[in-house]
């Protein structure tokens, strides 16, 4: 009961947190564009994706070192943890400098990047802020994790929300005041120091011992593990990386910056969502770590299929909406000349879905720390996503760099990751998982056809009829949904977790009155 309730109060402090930054983000985006133009909003975009590409050097210490946390923190040994944390400091210290280094020594070069070079003025200062900003977030950034391995992320989660907030108000009046980019983004890279700061202060609190300089080693078995998991990570970044953050580069290099920036729009969106849902995955790893060390395979399995079933309905749900409401949310939002084409759409959903559907199996895996046993899918994935993308570019646009990104999924992720989990993580075989799979995609395709149907009913545009297809989208699918599955077991133990979380809750504020 313990995890649950961590897992659901770290989840609704994420949802909070989200929702407001996602609020606030729209409005900026606004803001952005109205006052600098699609120029900024690609570069931003672009210089976003290539420091994404530079934390590869990252090598996936982290979650390695936040998985051998799982089991000291379970049994509150605060030297094992003690000597941890020493590890992570020293490791994220020398990541954040090597950024800083390849980031520099990248500069000449990015006229090579960027197709139809636009008017902006001193392109390498505003890709070095760029870096700097990334470099400075990896000086603290282990006591955070230490805060989200005990279970905690709501604290984390508070603070990230609050300066994210406070950022987005201070660059929005010192847009309107400078028009200036350059305040822009020193804003931004004091926000990243500052809130840094802070959460590690937080910590120091809640574990003084980190003051503490440790005289304990680690053993070697512990060592040999984060050596073998952070081998396996380094590939598992790379696909990550590779997947997500070279189509921007791509679609700048081969179709056009401009197009950058009108993809930039649809992927706040996607990326605001999926991070609002990734919050539930995310809260929940740390509790699924500590079932994993505390309870037996078959319990493990049988919470895996019960979350893989939420992962389902939110990500079936969502995809549905997405493809009804995209253009019209952005018609309304930005205008009609920033709309894509509903090729592109479908595809971005579809693209949704099939990533999102893979969100509990990672979790799981993260949480297991399975990472060496599918080490080499990544390469695979990254291959197959690079050479598809770079040959459909020409011929198809902006949407054969996204058929680029399904095929790689579909041939690699899709099979390889779930079939590990059960093999290495509940000792079973994994058929019961695709076929659950197949009767999800399916449910989710009969629920689609009536929606698609009376939304294509819906004529004309504008904030009334998009009103009206999100009601539609909001009422059919999930009727659809709890009228098919109200009575498995997977939706009995999401109502009753929900239930006691509510009663403990109602308990507690009995309690303190």
């Amino acid at each position: 009961m313990s995890r649950t309730y961590n897992s659901l109060r770290n989840t609704k402090y994420a949802l909070i947190g989200q929702i407001l930054g996602l609020l606030v983000s729209f409005f900026a985006r606004i803001i952005f564009i109205r006052i600098l133009g699609k120029e900024y909003l690609g570069i931003n975009g672009l210089f976003t994706n290539i420091l994404t590409m530079l934390s590869l050097v990252e090598l996936g210490i982290g979650p390695a070192i936040v998985f051998s946390l799982y089991k000291p923190l379970a049994e509150n040994d605060t030297k094992k943890i003690k000597a941890l944390m020493q590890l992570y400091k020293k490791s994220y210290i020398i990541i954040g400098i090597i950024i800083a280094i390849l980031g520099i020594l990248i500069t000449p070069f990015l006229d090579y990047l960027i197709k139809d070079k636009p008017d902006v003025s001193n392109l390498n200062l505003i890709f070095l802020m760029f870096v700097a900003n990334t470099s400075i977030s990896y000086f603290f950034a282990y006591k955070r994790n230490l805060i989200i391995a005990d279970q905690h992320r709501y604290i984390a989660t508070i603070y990230r929300y609050g300066f994210f907030v406070v950022l987005n108000v201070f660059q929005i009046i010192f847009l309107y005041l400078t028009k200036n980019y350059f305040v822009f983004l020193f804003i931004q890279i004091a926000n990243t120091f500052l809130e840094n700061v802070a959460v590690s202060k937080h910590a120091d609190k809640m574990y003084p011992y980190l003051k503490e300089k440790s005289q304990e080693k680690l053993d070697s078995e512990t060592v040999d593990q984060i050596k073998k998991n952070t081998a396996a990570m380094v590939l598992h970044k790379i696909g990550t990386i590779v997947v997500s953050s070279t189509d921007n580069i791509i679609i700048s290099a081969k179709v056009g910056i401009t197009w950058v920036g009108l993809y930039s729009n649809y992927y706040l969106i996607i990326n605001a969502l999926n991070t609002i849902i990734t919050q539930f995955f995310t809260a929940i790893t740390a509790s699924i770590g500590n079932l994993g060390v505390t309870e037996s395979k078959e319990k493990s399995e049988y919470i895996f299929e019960c979350i893989n079933f939420i992962g389902f309905w939110i990500y079936g749900f969502c995809t549905i909406a997405l493809y009804q409401l995209f253009n019209p949310f952005i018609e309304i939002w930005l205008g009609k000349d920033l709309l894509m084409s509903m090729d592109v759409i479908a595809i971005l959903a579809f693209n949704f879905f099939i990533t999102g559907m893979r969100k509990s199996v990672l979790t799981f895996r993260d949480a297991f720390g399975l990472f060496w046993y599918d080490r080499y899918k990544p390469i695979f994935e990254s291959v197959i996503n690079l050479v598809v993308s770079l040959i459909l570019a020409k011929p198809l646009g902006i949407t054969g760099v996204f058929i680029g990104t399904a095929v790689s999924t579909l041939t690699t992720c899709l099979w390889v990751e779930p079939y590990v989990l059960y093999k290495y993580g509940f000792d079973t075989c994994s058929i019961s998982y695709f076929l659950r799979y197949i009767y999800y995609t399916f449910i989710m395709i009969i629920a689609a056809i009536p929606t698609n149907l009376l939304c294509n009913l819906l004529p004309g545009s504008g904030l009334t009829a998009f009103i009206l297809k999100l009601f539609i989208c909001l009422i059919i699918p999930n009727i659809i949904f709890l009228l098919v599955f109200y009575k498995t077991k997977e939706y009995k133990y999401l109502f009753s977790m929900v239930k006691n979380y509510i009663l403990r809750n109602n308990k507690i504020s009995t309690t303190q009155n």
